[in-house]
């Protein structure tokens, strides 16, 4: 059950959920910039949630099958296509060895993700899988994937050989069935939920109602550690220093220059600057999914109610987690 990369694309790695237990000693959490299309590509194979997944940026990548296996895909990078024909998402694909597949940009996000059944069998770093190209550990080689790269999937369980039988005995290539995605991207500006930060105070009162009330835009020099918006400057009351303290993604950073920093994946794990907001962790898929030139806006929300719309989206995940085995022996 083995994948050979063609193309790369221009910037995929292997990634999981991160890697959480090393926090205190300064490592990043790494992992999947949209967490949530990660989980939904695992589960459609019936994977755990943090099975490794190749997360593919801006699309541009080409693949061929070395044998006969299932795979999933989800995001909004793109669309895989094989033979011209487009290969729907959020389900399991039945491909046959020599089949070639091309991943096409569909212009909505720019992360696809690419389960394989068990996920991809690369080895542990840290307690994860998770490329952290810094450091140059996690993935394959701790660096981004080549053209040439060979990938084996980790498992090829009953359940995934029968359904594989079943689909081309009835001469599909995908069952009927598909999961429904955990975050939707929706065209223009961005709305995104946060949690006043422990910081806000420091700001101007004109400032607090400037970052909510305005339009930013992703810069071009922001990247998998973190956002720098361009828009509104926000200004502190006074200029003062602070110690550093804890951050991770999704918090939003102000520093002297006034232009908010939201961090993503791989940002570090202390920081000095003044922490404006918190994305509500319902919604930092959806921020890993903004590409420069994308335009955010920011709406306050309560922490219960934050809390409240995070259980909503993992109760509906697991719910359709256990409903996956009846999907895989009626398909």
């Amino acid at each position: 059950m083995e994948i050979k990369l063609h193309k790369p694309g221009p910037f995929s790695t292997i990634q999981d959920l991160g890697r959480l237990d090393f926090l205190s000693s300064g490592v990043p959490k790494s992992g999947a910039m949209d967490t949530a299309s990660a989980r939904l590509a695992n589960a459609a194979l019936a994977n755990t949630a943090g099975a490794a997944v190749i997360e593919f940026t801006y699309a541009q990548a080409e693949i061929e099958i070395l044998s006969d296996m299932l795979l999933a895909y989800s995001g909004y990078g793109g669309n895989f296509i094989q033979d011209d024909q487009t290969l729907p998402a959020n389900r399991p694909l039945a491909l046959e060895k020599g089949a070639r597949l091309r991943l096409v940009p569909d212009g909505t996000g720019c992360r696809t993700y690419l389960a394989a059944p068990g996920g991809w069998d690369v080895a542990e770093v840290m307690g994860s899988r998770s490329t952290y190209l810094p450091a140059a550990i996690g993935g394959l080689a701790g660096r981004l994937l080549q053209t040439g790269d060979v990938l084996r999937a980790s498992t090829w369980e009953r359940k995934h050989r029968q359904l594989f039988k079943n689909l081309l005995d009835n001469k599909r290539h995908y069952p009927q069935w598909s999961l429904k995605p955990l975050s939707l991207i929706t065209a223009g500006t961005q709305a995104i939920r946060v949690v006043l930060g422990p910081e806000a105070h420091r700001f101007t009162s004109e400032s607090q109602q400037r970052f909510l009330s305005s339009i930013f835009e992703i810069d071009r020099n922001s990247n998998r550690m973190g956002y720098t918006l361009e828009g509104a400057i926000l200004q502190r009351e006074e200029n003062q220093e602070m110690l550093s303290t804890a951050v991770l993604p999704g918090t939003i950073q102000v520093p002297g220059n006034g232009h908010p920093i939201l961090l993503m994946a791989d940002c570090q794990t202390t920081g000095g600057y003044p922490r404006i907001a918190q994305v509500a962790a319902v919604d930092l898929p959806r921020c890993g999914q903004l590409k420069p030139g994308d335009r955010i806006c920011f709406q306050e929300i309560s922490v219960a109610d934050a809390e409240n719309l995070y259980l909503e989206q993992e109760d509906h995940y697991w719910k359709m987690t256990e409903a996956i085995d009846f999907n895989y022996h009626s398909s």
